[in-house]
């Protein structure tokens, strides 16, 4: 039984969820901003016809926004988790075998799926996404998942095709990567693509018939894998296990200077939260804490710094882990400055199962604290609203992100439902 691929998804994924439940918003340019409504992160094709690129900062495009009527959205990840919930829920309907990629992308397995007709089957799929949750998808069907990635982008450039295409065929599978630039490949990057330029590759045709040798001499053996991957022999297992980080920094830019400790202590004491949380999710703990600051560089005089400390023995217990980082705080806090972002690193990672025993201090794992984290993550990850958090965090968090254009979180919130008068 051959191995078949559909990588299916959403477009403009971002603007699309804001168009669910503002049908005004149709044919209409429409962005969403990333945090601190800085730049643009999703944009529909009227906003890419009217000149608004991936990655602009919207204060520069405050002219096409006014001559174009642009509506403008700040980022709302709740409303946009809870939706891609839904588009996976609906195509794990289509396969038993669904990984989900990314919040908007996921590779199907079709294998046993031929009786069916691929093409017919990716419309399927297309269809039941768009009436069961309003989204719009693009689906590309193909023997490797390289290949299926390649199917899709060829699925939404070109209209007339309907959202869906199947690369199956040999001849049409060289006649289509003889089109695609080499830069546009799963898994090339702008350096490997320079490189394969300067070395005469400039289409997935030719890289699909480098000499092995060659590649592993001159890159990488996962570019090999990709290599492979375009001449339909799979190598990307499917659901293959993503490896734990080893290491988790969090940081974020705050929607407005910050000059009191206060402030910054509740700030570093959220970040740390935060990665304490993935820290246990892939269980771990963690011997080494770094905390980081920054002033605007573009005010005034520039500051940045940071302090680090080694813990003995490593811990993923968030208390003792916001205390370590409100200490390394208080040493490269400057009066005076006013701070435009700051962050945490935890790294050295254990595995928390493996830890052994110290002399001196007792080891997270096994205690009691290690059993309060279990509780508190176990009820964060059940509650929809309402969770738990440290007062160390801060309530009223003014010093958070910018969020100025934001749309309600009409589906997890009771006091945010979507109103339609009549």
């Amino acid at each position: 039984m051959n191995k078949v691929f559909a990588l299916v998804d959403c477009n403009s994924f971002y603007v699309s969820c804001e168009r669910v439940f503002n049908p005004a918003l149709k044919n209409k340019p429409v962005v969403v901003l990333s945090n601190n409504d800085g730049c643009a992160i999703s944009r529909s094709q009227e906003a890419k016809d009217v000149g608004i690129a991936m990655g602009a900062p919207i204060f520069q495009c405050e002219e096409l926004v006014n001559r174009h009527d642009v509506r403008v959205f700040s980022a709302n990840f709740v409303l946009y988790g809870d939706m891609s919930d839904r588009v996976m829920s609906a195509l794990a309907s289509f396969t038993p075998n669904l990984e989900i990629y990314s919040i908007d992308e996921a590779f199907l397995s079709l294998e046993g799926f031929e009786n069916y007709g691929y093409l017919s089957y990716g419309r399927k799929i297309r269809s039941a996404v768009k009436e069961r949750t309003g989204i719009p998808v693009s689906v590309g069907i193909a023997p490797t998942k390289t290949l299926s990635k390649v199917a899709n982008h060829i699925a939404k450039d070109n209209p007339g095709m309907g959202g869906v295409f199947c690369l199956i065929d040999e001849k049409d599978i060289d006649r289509w990567l003889e089109k695609t630039p080499v830069k546009e490949i799963w898994g090339i990057g702008a350096e490997k693509a320079l490189f394969l330029n300067r070395n005469g590759i400039f289409n997935a045709l030719q890289l699909k018939k480098a000499p092995d040798e060659w590649i592993k001499k001159h890159l990488t053996v996962v570019t090999l894998r990709t290599l492979r991957e375009l001449r339909g022999i799979p190598s990307l297992s499917f659901d293959e296990p993503q490896p734990n980080k080893k290491a988790i920094v969090t940081s974020r830019t705050f929607g407005y200077e910050v000059s009191g400790l206060g402030e910054m202590q509740e700030a570093v004491s959220a970040y740390v939260s935060k990665a304490a949380q993935k820290l246990r999710s892939q269980n771990s703990v963690a011997g080494y804490v770094q905390v980081f600051i920054e002033t605007n560089p573009f005010k005034g005089s520039y500051y940045r710094n940071s302090a680090s400390i080694d813990i003995t023995p490593p811990t993923a217990y968030t208390p003792q882990l916001v205390e370590t980082a409100k200490g390394l705080l208080s040493k490269i806090y400057k009066e005076g400055c006013r701070y435009k972002s700051c962050g945490v690193m935890l790294t050295n990672f254990s595995d928390e199962n493996l830890l052994a025993q110290d002399l001196f201090k007792p080891v997270y794992t096994g205690s009691l604290n290690q059993r309060l984290m279990k509780v508190l993550d176990e009820y964060n990850r059940r509650a929809d609203s309402g969770q738990l958090f440290f007062a160390a965090q801060g309530l009223g968090k003014p010093w958070f992100m910018k969020q100025s254009h934001k749309s309600k979180r009409f589906t997890t919130r009771w006091d945010e439902l979507l109103e339609i008068k009549i």
